[in-house]
């Protein structure tokens, strides 16, 4: 139950309404007027409480206008909005339905027959700017809004969203019960604030000893040292993405990475995942710097690191040897030497992708093939050195193969093909597009030898019809991507 808004990840949640800088001042919480008749001294306590928590009325409205006010059924205006450069600011008010109003007969809604246990399930459903305002309905719903199985994950979103106050005000908030330290939050998830800086990953990095999982893609103000607190002061962190990170050079547990590389006291980061696509500062003494202080490594992704080159891929094979997954997409200076000091990874390695790599041939790819024999996806798209003779070898060394791209590599014919569907019999996925010599005969042999084929990309390739016939006649399940008229 504790899994709400985790389930809204991903590239997973990137349009969702953005909680308001009602987050943006600590001078906007102002608290309301005293009313005239407390009931008990429960209320009282609950009213003072709240003065500190955010206020759920903080989603951003796409159309603001420049002053608005609120109106209960009662006509008592229950808050008041001003608008400063786009934003909402909104007042904190005690919760809901902890005013004495005189005795009506209301109509009781079909949702408040629900016991707490259905109501708290429905909430594990909702976004983080949902179950704020979910908060806001009524006494019960405030309560129930905030129990702190709901809170094991925060995801904001939104380029205009003010995510260090936000994050503050947060974990303000789920930080009352257990002060200054919020125990149930494992999961934080700010990808596409524009606006995170240092200051909120710190806030993080204090208040959330537990975090195991944290995703900041496509911050830009985020640099070295936030994630030098965040990974120092969460052991348990075990995902990080950093992609789209320009100012990230280096994952360490050392302030200045080139002091020391060694870990302080035999220390490491618990570190199993980690994304850094697109950050285009990494060096090889930056990735040195990882693998001597993330050994456990299992899936790393270093797309577009255009910077890195071979010699940086010895400290990898030697530090993490239990990487798993690797892609090395569109860094243009790796070459067959790092695709051999890769190979030393040896039967760990099931995912490797070196797409758009000019520099790798089939010499590298035999070093892949003689010593990962359990590799299961392989993406070579664009490495335009490669031939049959690499697939081939591919073919026979690796015969769990089940998803292969060999796109735009022309040198590939059918004679790699053959091959491949002799000895790789349980492939699934299979890109051919823009292989210019492969005709009807490879076709022919993968239809017969590949039964379990469920996706084939034959764009740009010219090749009969009836080839594309044979394929779907003995590969049912197979999608064919094609370009071809006369194949229907």
């Amino acid at each position: 139950m504790g899994a709400n808004n985790g389930k809204q990840y991903g590239s997973e949640g990137k349009g969702s309404s953005s909680i308001s800088s009602d987050m943006s001042s600590s001078t906007d919480h102002t608290p309301t007027k005293a009313q005239r008749n407390v009931t008990t001294s429960e209320d009282s306590d609950l009213s003072m409480r709240t003065l500190s928590t955010p206020s759920p009325a903080l989603i951003l409205n796409p159309n603001p206008p420049s002053f608005s006010t609120q109106i209960v059924p009662n006509g008592n205006e229950s808050s008041k909005s001003f608008i400063i450069h786009g934003e909402t600011v909104a007042l904190v008010h005690a919760p809901p339905g902890s005013h004495s109003h005189p005795s009506k007969p209301a109509h009781v809604a079909l949702i408040d027959t629900l016991p707490d246990p259905v109501l708290l399930h429905i909430f594990s459903f909702l976004s983080t700017p949902h179950l704020c305002r979910c908060a806001r309905v009524c006494r019960r719903w405030y309560n129930l809004a905030w129990d702190p199985r709901l809170w094991s994950a925060i995801c904001l979103t939104g380029e205009l969203l003010n995510a260090d106050r936000a994050l503050k005000v947060l974990t303000n908030r789920l930080c009352q019960d257990t002060p200054n330290v919020c125990l149930t939050l494992e999961t934080v998830v700010v990808s596409g604030c524009w606006r995170l800086s240092d200051r909120g990953l710190r806030v993080i990095a204090q208040c959330c000893p537990e975090l195991r999982r944290l995703e900041v893609s496509g911050c830009y103000h985020v640099s070295n040292d936030a994630v030098f607190d965040v990974v120092s002061k969460c052991p348990n962190l075990e995902h990080l993405d950093v992609s789209g990170c320009p100012k990230v050079t280096c994952i360490s547990l050392t302030e200045e990475s080139s002091l020391q590389l060694i870990p302080l006291h035999g220390q490491q980061i618990g570190l199993r995942y980690l994304d850094m696509t697109d950050c285009v500062s990494l060096q090889d003494k930056g990735l040195r710097t990882i693998a001597f202080h993330c050994p456990r490594l299992t899936h790393l992704y270093l797309r577009r690191c255009s910077r890195l080159t071979d010699e940086s891929f010895r400290q990898l094979a030697l530090h993490c040897s239990s990487l798993r997954e690797l892609s090395l997409s569109d860094c243009f200076l790796v070459g067959d030497f790092g695709l051999r000091e890769v190979a030393r990874l040896e039967g760990r390695l099931r995912y490797l992708s070196v797409a758009h790599c000019m520099r790798i041939t089939d010499v590298g790819l035999r070093y892949v093939a003689r010593y990962c024999p359990r590799l299961r996806y392989l993406n070579a798209r664009g490495c335009e050195g490669l031939t049959d003779q690499g697939v081939s070898h591919l073919a026979r060394s690796c015969p769990r193969l089940r998803s292969l791209d060999v796109g735009h590599c022309p040198l590939v014919s059918d004679a790699g093909l053959e091959v491949l569907g002799r000895c790789c019999e349980g492939l699934r996925r299979l890109s051919l597009r823009g292989c210019e010599s492969v005709t009807g005969r490879g076709l022919t042999a993968l239809a017969t030898g590949c039964a379990e084929l469920q996706l084939l990309n034959v764009q740009e390739c010219d090749m009969p019809p009836e080839a594309l016939r044979l394929i779907r006649q003995h590969c049912r399940r197979c999608v064919i991507e094609h370009t071809i008229p006369a194949f229907y």
